[in-house]
């Protein structure tokens, strides 16, 4: 049975909060900011999907490499390459700027995301899957609540330049303490670099695969629709300030956060599959809530039900990915398969929310969130039937 290396967890752990708190500060503002540019629903919709269409493309290869060529390499090139992109949304004044520097920026995140879950699920012990998973996704989830709150109070006093400013300089924290601290390549505990990761072709096949993809495209979805156009609402809606939108899109994911590590450690002893459909259910009917929302209280309330659903979900969601990619001898292909379908899903749920928005009613896209949702969970059972218990 393998240990974990709580050092490289550490250095994992803290690295990505950097970077993606840094970006939790930016996202909330980009729908308004763009909106003010000029954008309609359709270009806000563009400006993340963007983002979401370039990882999409990377992903699988990023992931795949890194299972022959190492982890290191990749986490600390998509870093760098994280900060710098990060400076250009200082200079960008027109909404196709904006678009162009996501497609960017979301390169770098695919060089990045799947290779470190990939890192993680290599040191992850046997029958620790969900608490480690679960404890890992903390990092991200606190660093995307966080964000949003300090980029509304940074926005509201010292204007979004500073947002950006700050972006890039905590994606240069993580870069530097994956650079110095993590070890060297050779010394990862990889375990397929010996025999090769399986082929695409059995992984395609893959039923248990299928329908974490699904499950995970249609989650992801929801996250799309609640990003993009959450701001947008609330600011259109209930004239609400910076602050309290910031509030609003931290609240959903820190939530989710808080809960990781207690459903983590619940996946390792109930089933994961049934965790996953009632938190998938929980996380439907939330997203549906939103069309119904008549002010600030109504819409924290959705938003803290659409944390309870995902916090429920997630842990065990990944915890069958770490097992997955430990029997198949292929972690980063199938941690880029995982992180493609998050990709798919925010670039789906932005783009038709946002013709949603263009063509009859901005509450109407939270609906759709929710008919994707139920579909995801619907599917995910009939992949996931068959499943055996160890999986």
């Amino acid at each position: 049975m393998k240990k974990q290396d709580k050092k490289v967890f550490g250095v994992l752990f803290f690295s990505i909060f950097a970077a993606v708190t840094g970006v939790g500060i930016v996202v909330p503002l980009l729908p308004v900011y763009a909106h003010d540019l000029g954008a309609g629903g359709l270009y806000i919709g563009l400006i993340f999907g963007s983002f979401s269409l370039s990882r999409t493309f990377f992903l699988p290869y990023f992931g795949r490499l890194s299972d022959k060529k190492g982890r290191k390499p990749l986490i600390t090139g998509g870093l760098a390459a994280y900060a710098l992109v990060s400076i250009a949304f200082i200079f960008s004044n027109s909404v196709e700027t904006l678009i162009g520097i996501r497609f960017v920026q979301g390169i770098s995140s695919a060089m990045m995301m799947p290779v470190i879950l990939a890192y993680i699920g290599d040191i992850t012990p046997e029958g620790n899957e969900g608490l480690t998973m679960g404890l890992f996704n903390m990092s991200m989830f606190f660093g995307l609540s966080l964000g949003p709150l300090a980029g509304g109070v940074i926005n509201d006093n010292f204007g979004i330049d500073a947002s950006f400013i700050c972006m890039g300089l905590l994606a240069s924290v993580g870069f530097f303490l994956c650079l110095f601290l993590l070890p060297s390549t050779k010394s990862e505990q990889i375990t397929c670099r010996d025999k090769g990761p399986a082929e695409w072709k059995q992984l395609l096949k893959d039923m248990d695969i299928a329908g974490l993809f699904l499950f995970r495209f249609a989650y992801t979805a929801c996250i799309g629709i609640v990003w993009c156009f959450l701001p947008v609402f609330a600011d259109s809606e209930f004239s609400l300030s910076s602050t309290s939108i910031g509030i609003l899109v931290m609240l959903g994911v820190f939530i989710s956060g808080l809960m990781h590590t207690p459903m983590g450690f619940m996946a390792d002893r109930v089933s994961r599959k049934t965790m996953v459909i009632v938190g998938g259910l929980i996380t439907g009917c939330a997203i549906f809530s939103f069309e119904w929302a008549d002010g600030f209280r109504d819409l924290f309330l959705s938003n803290f039900l659409f944390g309870v659903g995902g916090g429920i979900a997630m842990p065990a969601l990944m915890a069958m990915a770490v097992l997955k990619g430990n029997k198949t001898k292929a972690m980063g292909t199938v941690m880029g398969i995982i992180a493609m379908a998050h990709s798919m899903g925010m670039l789906t749920g932005s783009l038709l929310a946002g013709l949603i928005m263009h063509a009859f009613q901005l509450r109407w896209a939270f609906s759709l969130g929710s008919l994707i949702m139920m579909l995801g969970v619907g599917l995910f059972f009939v992949c996931t039937h068959k499943e055996q218990k160890n999986i």
